[in-house]
């Protein structure tokens, strides 16, 4: 199968790998990374673990791309982790996507992490089916409970604040605050969420002190949610830490886009560097640490990770 197409208007677009799955056995693939010693204790590697337990296979293939002196063996591209589970789970063949190029760093780094909104939607599509919310904490190796709490993310938030916030990062205990708020206050806040780029619980609750009483709803006891009103020492004390805030912002603005630039460079050619197999198993076999820290910067989103650090 050719791995290029023509799309109308346009030059030939250049597949990055097969329309067909390949099974392959799990001891002919060569994994292009090795995997920290602790990786099968976190929440990722278990929730793999977990679902493929549930559904017999992974969820996704893994991508492989073929080894040109021995036709026996496949370079991993994509799904060390998956890999990894199905050797635990005993697993001795996997269905892969082949790949035709050798680009170790092709599929991760355009991965769209779902946003809690679409993970929303698709929990509940899948119970709108008639899969039991049990059988999804299963599957995604989570307590029943989270299942539901997801479920009901979107009990008590306006539709139109929803859809603005549907592919933001947004946590649960933001939404939780959003749903102290009127219906207008939750699209103000929505709005002034993303014209900040900011979507953590402080930036949440800042804007719910900054509230009025009369857009806060009322518990079922006539009571407002939101806690008591912030004094006007806190007040004060928030104004003050919001001018620091931008004076910091200033400061940063002066040198960040010449700053980003050479960070960008730098990463690009670590990145390029990496692409090249031979280079990665020399050093795979010569200088471990140095590919480790060369791969964890050649994966780095830098403006996903702030984000991702901001609502922690």
């Amino acid at each position: 199968m050719t791995d290029e197409v023509t799309a109308p208007g346009h030059s030939r677009i250049h597949m990055a790998f097969g329309m067909d799955f390949l099974t392959i056995p799990v001891a002919s693939i060569i994994p292009l990374k090795t995997l920290p010693p602790d990786i099968r204790l976190s929440r990722t590697y278990s929730q793999i673990l977990t679902s493929i337990k549930a559904i017999g296979h992974p969820i996704e293939s893994p991508a492989v791309t073929p080894d040109t002196t021995n036709a026996e063996r496949w370079f991993l591209l994509d799904g060390h982790l998956r890999i990894e589970a199905m050797k635990e789970l005993g697993f001795t063949e996997v269905e892969c996507l082949l790949a035709p190029d050798d680009d170790t760093y092709t599929y991760n780094k355009r991965v769209n992490r779902i946003p809690p909104i679409q993970e929303h939607r698709m929990i509940a599509r899948a119970m709108e089916r008639g899969v039991s919310s049990s059988d999804i904490a299963t599957a995604l190796n989570v307590q029943v409970e989270a299942v539901l709490r997801r479920f009901r993310l979107l009990d008590g938030i306006s539709p139109e604040a929803a859809e603005m916030l549907k592919d933001t990062p947004c946590s649960m205990k933001v939404f939780d605050i959003l749903r102290q708020m009127t219906a207008v206050r939750q699209i103000e806040s929505a709005d002034l969420m993303i014209g900040q780029n900011n979507f953590t619980v402080m930036f949440a609750r800042a804007l719910r002190a900054a509230t009025s009483e009369n857009q806060l709803v009322p518990n079922k006891r006539g009571k407002k949610e939101g806690r008591a009103t912030p004094s006007g020492q806190q007040i004060a004390r928030m104004e003050r830490e919001l001018a620091a805030l931008q004076t910091q912002v200033k400061s940063v603005e002066e040198t960040y886009g010449i700053d980003n630039l050479h960070l960008t460079m730098a990463r690009g050619y670590i990145t390029k560097l990496l692409t090249n197999n031979r280079i990665v198993r020399w050093m795979e076999t010569h200088q471990q640490d140095y590919l480790c820290e060369f791969q964890k910067i050649a994966e780095t989103d830098p403006l996903g990770s702030i984000a991702k650090e901001t609502n922690t």
